[in-house]
């Protein structure tokens, strides 16, 4: 029997949907039913006795695998393919000893394994497009409610130009919808059969190949690749990219969500719920826990990828090496990124914003931000490098004095000689100066609707 126990740390950066997906069972039954799906292929065309499917397809249920003898085989044989099909032939030996002659009839173990990674990838990517569905959901809501709501936009981690907060959503909303693109196109290409035989000939089925592979993958309900693809693993690692470039888009918004909850700013906070984010020691401590979660993904992502990656030289017909380190990348890389966005998933819906202080902050520097607006106002008038010069100077004149901006710039005879005191306090409210924030975040909603329908 399979331990359904993992490290201890699974549901940190992970989630149970996708952590058992790629469990040890999973594992085993994906391969098996491969195995299952096999037999009744080959028997549909005469390659093995029609009789023989009943007894492997019963025989095929992880739960009749011994997992430590099965591990203990894979050290031993080089993957776990070989001795998987020597403990499922001894299983239907036991109750049709006839049958057994044809386990595994025709394929090879990578034939197996790499298939039965396509059923586990097709089931946890299934998950990643309703997560990334209902995401697009909550980020469009997210925008639309914040569409005019003022923030300060910041550059190199300094205060900006005015931007709004319904922006910052649609941006991340914007990166979702690509990723929902990529996301379709990634299954027609990469959710595909792989079944060669030893060199990629098939020849083991003479003139039934073609016929067993076809009803193989209907059976599997995976596309049929026009040739076995052992050692190119382009689909795997455009799998791995996709992933990793998701995780990396996660890592973004945490980074910004997390920078926003600091103490200091306050802007927004992750929904509060009982026992999570507090400290062990400091009571008022209320910690971005979610976002450390993605955060950790994407720090282990490109390593991840880059293993993928590099496993892509392979030699000749079968690999040495380079199939084999995707074993435990591919898993680990996608329970990774499903558990970051199942984390920003549970984050953006209920995330809690305050205005007040995004208010304040957009003030703390008394009107500075502003100062490229009033520049290009009064430079319809005396000329743009003399306004930058008139506008730097009264900003320096409102930092030394301790003054805001307006008064600087009130006080200045040029100034009020083009711009009225209203007109200035105009110049000055950041709501203004705004730019395109409401086109981008109305193009943002209606890409994501597009890609709905």
């Amino acid at each position: 029997m399979f331990s359904s126990t993992g490290r201890l740390t699974d549901l940190i950066c992970g989630n149970a949907a996708a952590n058992a997906v790629w469990s040890p069972r999973a594992t085993v039954q994906a391969m098996l039913d491969v195995e299952a799906a096999l037999a009744r292929a080959s028997a549909l065309h005469g390659v093995i006795p029609a009789s023989a499917v009943d007894s492997i397809v019963a025989a095929c249920n992880a739960d009749n695998i011994d997992a430590d003898a099965l591990m203990t085989g894979a050290a031993a044989g080089g993957n776990l393919a070989i001795p998987l099909v020597k403990q499922l032939t001894a299983v239907v030996k036991a109750s049709d000893a006839e049958a057994a002659k044809y386990v595994h009839w025709g394929a090879t173990s990578q034939d197996i394994i790499d298939t039965g990674v396509v059923l586990q990838l097709r089931a946890a990517l299934d998950l990643l497009d309703a997560d990334l569905l209902a995401l697009s959901e909550a980020l469009v809501m997210q925008a639309q409610a914040h569409a005019k709501t003022p923030m300060i936009g910041r550059t190199w981690l300094q205060q900006a130009l005015p931007i709004t907060l319904g922006l910052k959503f649609a941006q991340w909303l914007d990166a979702v919808t690509r990723h929902r693109e990529r996301l379709a196109e990634l299954k027609a290409r990469a959710l595909v059969l792989q079944f060669g035989g030893a060199a990629g000939t098939l020849a083991s089925l003479r003139d039934k190949a073609l016929p067993v592979a076809k009803s193989l993958a209907e059976d599997l309900n995976l596309q049929l690749p026009a040739l076995p693809w052992h050692t190119q693993r382009d689909r795997v690692a455009e799998s791995a990219s996709f992933l990793g470039m998701l995780t990396g888009t996660l890592g973004k918004i945490a980074r910004d969500i997390s920078l926003m909850m600091q103490t200091e700013l306050g802007e927004v906070a992750e929904p509060a719920a009982a026992g999570k984010g507090g400290s062990s020691t400091m009571p008022h401590k209320r910690n971005p826990v979610g976002c450390a979660a993605v955060l950790t993904a994407a720090t282990r992502a490109p390593n991840l990828v880059a293993t993928i990656f590099a496993g892509m030289v392979q030699e000749h017909e079968r690999a040495l090496g380079g199939w084999q380190a995707e074993w435990e990348a591919l898993p680990d890389l996608a329970r990774l990124t499903a558990g970051a966005l199942s984390n920003i998933l549970a984050i953006v819906p209920d995330m809690e914003v305050n205005t007040d202080r995004l208010a304040r902050n957009l003030n703390v520097t008394n009107g500075l931000v502003l100062g490229e607006a009033v520049m290009l106002a009064l430079g319809d008038a005396i000329g743009r490098l003399e306004a930058h010069k008139l506008v730097e100077g009264a900003s320096k004149a409102s930092v030394a004095n301790g003054t805001s901006l307006f008064d600087a710039l009130a006080d200045n005879e040029t100034v009020t000689r083009h711009l009225s005191r209203d007109q200035l306090k105009q110049l000055l409210d950041p709501a203004n100066y705004v730019g395109q924030a409401q086109a981008f975040v109305d193009a943002a909603i209606a890409n994501s609707k597009k890609q709905e329908r």
